[in-house]
């Protein structure tokens, strides 16, 4: 069974970001991938901040990428581009963290003009992060993402369509992806 690791890099809960980022799980659960999902909000303020690269509650997180057969990484969108939190998330993890991963970015924004963030704002943290096989990514405006009063989400059907698309496309990606030895993994 291959399996997910769901970054969320929203700073508050609930958020429309970390509401499209279950819905996505969910979806992938019913098709029997293994997903966890990680909070950058879950660390604490003084690891992110003062860029505690060795703190042990990192440890987890690590390990689960290093699993991991693709990530999901979502955020909201802020003044054009992604959190200040999930950059600080970001920074902590090893150079080549990302390399042989197939990454899905999820971004959220109150405007159709920031569309472009997972492109020129994200895409090159992750491909810093060693990341090579970066899907399109899917980007939602706050209005087609209603939260439901049981918690749930409820999608508009174009954004809903869009992003089973992409899942489509992330699990076609993961499923097909050769193994790397851990020796080619770890090459700098």
């Amino acid at each position: 069974m291959a399996t997910i690791l769901a970054i969320s890099g929203s700073p508050s809960h609930p958020s429309r970001t970390h509401a499209i980022l279950e819905y996505a799980a969910s979806l992938l659960q019913q098709e029997n991938f293994q997903v966890d999902l990680v909070s950058a909000r879950d660390f604490s303020a003084e690891d992110l901040v003062f860029g505690r690269y060795e703190s042990p509650a990192l440890e987890p997180v690590k390990a689960q990428i290093e699993k991991a057969d693709g990530l999901i990484i979502a955020t909201p969108i802020y003044k054009a581009s992604y959190t200040g939190l999930l950059k600080a998330f970001l920074d902590l993890l090893p150079q080549k963290a990302f390399y042989g991963k197939t990454i899905l970015p999820i971004a959220t924004g109150g405007t159709i003009a920031h569309l472009l963030a997972i492109d020129y704002a994200l895409k090159p943290v992750l491909s810093e992060l060693g990341a090579r096989h970066l899907l399109g990514g899917v980007y939602a405006v706050d209005k087609q993402i209603q939260r439901q009063e049981n918690g749930s989400v409820q999608l508009d059907e174009e954004i809903d369509q869009r992003l089973k698309h992409s899942l489509r496309d992330f699990v076609q990606a993961i499923t097909h992806a050769q193994p790397v030895s851990r020796e080619l993994a770890h090459a700098k």
